[in-house]
């Protein structure tokens, strides 16, 4: 019994010492490549607006998903991106990340012909990898809250992209807690993914921005 003990102890140092380093690295490497004031973010021809549910399970309204929607707003509005790519998750009858973003940005002022939808987003190294694979753009405005940014830029240059990111307002609540335990597990999985040169789930026909 007390060896099991001393091989979990280990095991929670040594994994706890890697999702550390996993973290460091990952701001340590994007720290000068995103900003939350727009004056900061350089002009490129297309936005990667990341997906997420426009309402949590509750049913209240998800304020990650509307806050990073007022962010691709701004850009477009001052000129920062000319096109928005909405990737997100669609892979459950009734849910369609794509579509909210869509349907929120034409409410906000976007032209239509404007917004491109990634349907296949099921998650941040998808929806980056696809901006490239699928959408053939090698040099993006990427949109989200600060902490994911930071892991999506960070996953961008790993697959020869270049990416600076706007930070949309974050959101302060009881769930925050949670959201950062799993962004830590998340960045641990980014490396993973890079050893294995993981590919998205789907690729598919190239679709043009222009």
């Amino acid at each position: 019994m007390k060896r099991f003990i001393k091989v979990i102890g280990i095991f929670l140092i040594v994994m706890f010492i890697t999702i550390f380093l996993a973290n460091r690295s990952i701001i340590n490497c994007t720290n000068d490549k995103h900003s939350d004031k727009i004056e900061n973010v350089p002009n490129k021809k297309v936005g990667l607006l990341l997906g997420t549910n426009k309402n949590y399970s509750n049913g209240n309204p998800n304020k990650y998903f509307y806050n990073r929607i007022d962010a691709a707003v701004e850009l477009y509005n001052a000129g920062k991106i000319k096109y928005i790519i909405a990737s997100g998750d669609n892979s459950l009858p009734g849910y369609n990340e794509p579509e909210q973003i869509k349907e929120e940005l034409i409410a906000k002022g976007i032209p239509e012909e404007n917004i491109f939808l990634d349907f296949a987003g099921f998650r941040t190294l998808d929806s980056v990898v696809r901006s490239n694979e699928i959408f053939n753009q090698d040099d993006i405005i990427i949109i989200s809250q600060k902490f994911h940014n930071q892991r999506a830029i960070y996953i961008a240059e790993k697959y020869g992209i270049e990416a600076f990111g706007y930070n949309a307002k974050d959101v302060n609540s009881n769930n925050i807690s949670k959201t950062q335990i799993r962004e830590y597990f998340a960045r641990l999985k980014v490396f993973l993914d890079i050893l294995r040169r993981t590919e998205p789930k789907f690729l598919g026909d190239k679709i043009i921005i222009d």
